[in-house]
This record gives structure tokens, C-alpha cells and sequence, in this order.
């Protein structure tokens, strides 16, 4: 008996580490609430280091919850480095045939039909998408305005989805900055109405470098749980300032297929990948995962929400991606 414990001991302390494969992370889950889920993560922004983010929140899902999970990234193909410019790549987006669950972080992408599919299947699936700052705009359709997904575009006009997979689905497209971008962060009020939201057990303070983004009007089915005011400055003691408004900042949602099928969705605008050195940043993304899977009956206040290795993110900010990386190198460890 003493052999076993040693050796389940030993076990439970050897770190985990991504699965080896060229173009994406791979984490293969144990024990845990999560167990036999699988969640795939899409990153691909140009400015606020999604390739740097989600590594971390894949390995955190897998190592403390038991999750499956793979990250995929925005590369150049013939290369196969990572390049969050490239718009009009993401490696690996077959792995939606098998996924439980997306937490994406795109910006502006324009994919081929061939990879497109999976994402609209995926959708149409009725499955459930955690979409973090851009994926309000997470595509852009124009060089080929007839793809049969240039309704996806952040700005289709189309009578069926006008304002894109952003409006239509998650609640809201690309409007503007309302904070001042760069030099203006964002403090998170807790929406009282809804403080006993599963999502928000264990929250009690976020505060953000990303400025508020503006948010016209969501739809009537959405319910916001954190709002977002603008802060003076670019740390988390600046003061609030009192004369813009507060806005949208994190909403749950369903979205309703046409087939009949119902997707739960779980939109913030926040996620620089500074923000998750922040217990409660992550702390939030987790209960979305463990939501949108119907797992609210899991989360607790003390969900484990460490960072499981070494964790340095960079600015955000366009051309300032780290370059001459392969997915592999970004790996929390």
C-alpha cells in the first residue's frame, strides 16, 4: 500500500506537458469535473497576444479540471511559425468535429471555405462558444465576398446577419474604443442583479489594460454580468472617471439556430493576455467553460485557478507579437 501511495504521489506531481505536434498544443486531461470533454481554443489576433492567453488557459483547464484540450494558432503554413498577421490561416480547425467547446479570441480572419466549414458546423451543431475581446469581430470577408460565409463578417450587411457571427451571435460587432486605447484601462463592476450567477462565484474584482469597448445595444435575451468603467490610467489603483458611461462587459446568452438547436454563449471584452496574470481574470474564463458546458453545478468560489508553470506575457499591441515562434514555444511550463 505504501508502494502505491508513493507512486500515485509521485504521479500526481509530475507536470504536464503538451502533446507534441507541430502546428497546435494538445493537453490530455485526467481526473477532474472535466474529464472526456473536449475544448478547443482558436486564437488569432494581431494586437492583444491570444497565441500567449490561451496556452495558458488550455493548460489550466486540462491540469486542474480534467479537460481535454487543444490551442490552435494563426501561422504561416509553409513555415509553420506562428504569425497572428496572417489572417487567412489557422491550423487545425478540424478538431471542431470532436469539440464540446470553443473559447476563441480572433480578430478580423478571413479562412478559407475548406477550414471555414468546420467552424460553421461546429455552430450550427448548437454547441457553446466562450468568445473573449475581439471575436466580436472575429471575421472580416473582403477579398471573397462570396464565400458562403461572408455572412460572418463583422460588418455583413446581409439581411439574415447583419453585423456578422459578432452581432447575430455573441451580441455585438466591432463599434468603437470608448475608453481611450492605450492610455485608459478598464475596472469591472459586478452587475447585482445577477451576483448569484454561477459565472461569478469566486469574482471580486477584475481590472483590465484593455480600454472599454463601446456596445450599442445587446439583445434582449442577454444578461450582463459585469459592466465596464473607464479608468485614468493604465494600472489597477487609477481612478475611475465619471464622465463616460459605463458599458457592457461580460453577458451570457443563447443564440438560436434556425434549426432549432440552441447555442449557450458566453461574451467578454476583455482578454489582453496581460489580464490573465490576474486570479479573477481567470477565474471568470473558467466558470464560462465550466457554464457553457453545463457543469454550473461544479464551480465553486475556490475553483483551482493557479497558473500551472511560469506565466510572462507581453504588451499588446500591433507588430509586437514574439516572432520565429512555433506553437510548441509558447507552452506555459
Amino acid at each position: 500500500m505504501a508502494k502505491l501511495f508513493t507512486l500515485l504521489f509521485v504521479l500526481a506531481v509530475i507536470p504536464q506537458f503538451a502533446t507534441a505536434q507541430a502546428d497546435r498544443l494538445v493537453y490530455q486531461g485526467g481526473a477532474g469535473p472535466g474529464k472526456g470533454k473536449n475544448i478547443v481554443l482558436i486564437s488569432g489576433d494581431e494586437e492583444y497576444r491570444s497565441e500567449e492567453a490561451l496556452p495558458l488557459i488550455a493548460k489550466l483547464l486540462s491540469a486542474h479540471h480534467g479537460f481535454n484540450t487543444t490551442v490552435l494558432f494563426a501561422t504561416d503554413p509553409e513555415t509553420g511559425i506562428v504569425n497572428p498577421e496572417n489572417q487567412n490561416h489557422i491550423s487545425g480547425l478540424e478538431t471542431l468535429k470532436n469539440a464540446d467547446l470553443v473559447i476563441m479570441m480572433m480578430r478580423f480572419r478571413e479562412l478559407p471555405d475548406s477550414d471555414m466549414k468546420y467552424f460553421d458546423e461546429y455552430l450550427k451543431a448548437g454547441k457553446p462558444i466562450v468568445a473573449l475581446r475581439t471575436s466580436t469581430h472575429a471575421f472580416s470577408y473582403g477579398k471573397n465576398k462570396t464565400s458562403p460565409f461572408a455572412h460572418y463578417s463583422w460588418n455583413a450587411k446581409d439581411g439574415k446577419w447583419p453585423g456578422g457571427f459578432g452581432k447575430q451571435v455573441l451580441g455585438e460587432t466591432w463599434v468603437a474604443h470608448h475608453g481611450h486605447h492605450g492610455k485608459e484601462g478598464t475596472r469591472a463592476l459586478l452587475n447585482g442583479t445577477f451576483s448569484k450567477h454561477p459565472l461569478l462565484q469566486g469574482i471580486d474584482d477584475i481590472w483590465g489594460e484593455t480600454d472599454v469597448y463601446t456596445i450599442n445595444q445587446l439583445p434582449d435575451n442577454a444578461k450582463v454580468l459585469l459592466w465596464g468603467q473607464v479608468t485614468l490610467g493604465m494600472t489597477p489603483g487609477s481612478e475611475l472617471t465619471y464622465k463616460k458611461s459605463v458599458m457592457p462587459l461580460a453577458w451570457t446568452r443563447e443564440y438560436q439556430q434556425d434549426n432549432g438547436r440552441k447555442n449557450r454563449i458566453f461574451a467578454s471584452t476583455l482578454g489582453t493576455a496581460l489580464e490573465f496574470t490576474r486570479e479573477d481574470m481567470r477565474r471568470l474564463v473558467v466558470n464560462a467553460a465550466f457554464w457553457s458546458l453545463g457543469l454550473e453545478n461544479k464551480i465553486t468560489p475556490d475553483l483551482n485557478v493557479s497558473i500551472p508553470g511560469t506565466y510572462r506575457p507581453t504588451m499588446f499591441g500591433f507588430g509586437k507579437h514574439q516572432k520565429n515562434k512555433k506553437p510548441a514555444d509558447f507552452e506555459v511550463r
